[in-house]
């Protein structure tokens, strides 16, 4: 297994331009093939996820066109031209999902697999959804997991479409951007509380901007018009919000002043409020437009017992800061953690204890009480899942060096990831 050995840091200050939301890219690239006329996507995030999501468009017949610093989209207009195709699509719910739906609409023969993680991610409530329309869909695995074989259905909205929303809301995105291919107006009912709510509001924010206006009443109806996707033209991906939580957190704990561009108070991400941890946390937090800048204000961070539910990805980064507070920190609410990449409430309990914290992990949430130092040299593994090896490299500010194992798990959204952060970190000799 690779390593990569982290020394520790002794401040961090510099400035640091995100890479695209890995949220926004996939909803777009598949909107943008559902659509018709052109779409050139500017600033996608270039990564693992969204590769596979651009290879299953391509092997669907959707014309791919990389330009300097965008992507040429032309939309098919409805159904995917291709109507035979195998799909590998890597461990990337949110190519696997939205395809899952989109593809049970469009009358063909499929079959979609992933790596062994995505055959374990649960996906039951969105294949009875759309079985419950007259989609045909077939298990090729464990009932209720993927790999799937999807067959030419009949397909007809005839009432409420019902799909649970205490497991992910993937599902109910996915539901969401494949029904204007239905043929006629659906309305949704979602059963159960919906979770991390603020992604299912980038879905009806993109679908807007491609012409799909869904009304909604609170968060358990939506009307679903049947229509077709138009290419907006240009369209504009905006740095990814989780990804600037490490950095934030960096600055947080290591002086500062960081400065992060591509996001900022007008971005459609839920994660932007990472910045209310921040703050809370007691941190110095200035938002711009499109930038956010954090610096600490010295000191212990103040402990902090918060719904995170609404910031799954980012609450992650929390877990770490709460290692270098004044008190016991309580992450609630994150059930999702148990179907995301790995099992990451598990995972975050099993390397926070190993730095030192006494850690609980209760069924949906962490209880995290710091150590008076962290333990110096720990091996962090990372399970495959690039968001614990990111905000694992935080621990390097405590003053104790770090090995990452398995680094190149980064490459699934964040490839540059650990150079970019190097490259505001001042380490100790």
């Amino acid at each position: 297994m690779d390593t990569l050995e982290l020394k520790p840091v002794r401040r961090v200050a510099g400035t640091v331009r995100l890479p695209g939301s890995k949220s926004i890219s996939n909803r777009i690239l598949l909107l943008a093939a559902l659509a018709e006329g052109e779409t050139a996507v500017h600033g996608l995030l270039d990564a693992e996820d969204t590769q596979v999501m651009l290879d299953a468009l391509e092997r669907l017949g959707i014309r791919c066109r990389q330009g300097k610093g965008s992507v040429g989209i032309t939309g098919a207009g409805g159904a995917f031209p291709v109507r035979q195709a195998e799909l590998y699509l890597g461990n990337a719910g949110t190519a696997f999902r939205p395809l899952t739906a989109a593809l049970a609409l469009c009358g063909g023969e499929y079959r979609l697999a992933g790596v062994a993680r995505m055959h374990e991610r649960p996906i039951g409530d969105l294949v009875d959804a759309l079985r419950s329309i007259g989609a045909k869909i077939d298990y090729l695995g464990a009932e209720g997991y993927p790999p799937l074989a999807v067959h030419a259905g009949n397909v007809r909205v005839e009432g409420a479409v019902r799909i649970r929303g205490e497991v992910s809301s993937q599902f109910l995105t996915a539901l969401l951007m494949a029904l204007p291919l239905a043929g006629a107006t659906s309305v949704v009912e979602v059963e159960g509380e919906l979770i991390s709510k603020p992604y299912v509001e980038i879905t009806l924010n993109l679908m807007r901007r491609f012409g799909i206006e869904i009304e909604r009443e609170g968060w358990r109806t939506f009307r679903v018009p049947s229509a077709r996707y138009r290419a907006p033209g240009d369209i504009f991906v905006e740095g990814d919000a989780s990804s600037a939580s490490y950095f934030l957190a960096a600055a947080a704990l290591g002086g500062g002043p960081v400065r992060v561009e591509g996001v900022g108070r007008d971005s459609i991400q839920g994660d932007i409020r990472f910045i209310e941890v921040l703050e809370r946390m007691g941190a110095d937090v200035a938002v711009g437009d499109s930038w956010i800048e954090v610096r600490s204000t010295g000191g212990r961070l103040r402990a902090i017992d918060m719904d995170m539910n609404h910031i799954p990805d980012a609450a992650m980064t929390a877990a770490v800061m709460a290692l270098f507070a004044d008190g016991p920190s309580v992450i609630r609410n994150v059930a999702s953690w148990r179907v995301k990449e790995t099992d990451r409430l598990a995972a975050m309990a099993k390397e926070l204890r190993k730095l030192g914290a006494q850690v609980h992990e209760g069924a949906d949430f962490l209880r995290i009480d710091p150590p008076a130092r962290l333990t110096p040299g720990v091996a962090i593994d990372t399970y495959g899942d690039h968001r614990m090896a990111m905000c694992f490299s935080l621990a390097t500010l405590g003053g104790v060096s770090v090995r990452i194992n398995d680094p190149g798990c980064v490459a699934k959204t964040f490839p540059t990831y650990f150079d970019d952060m190097a490259s505001i970190s001042e380490r100790v000799a």
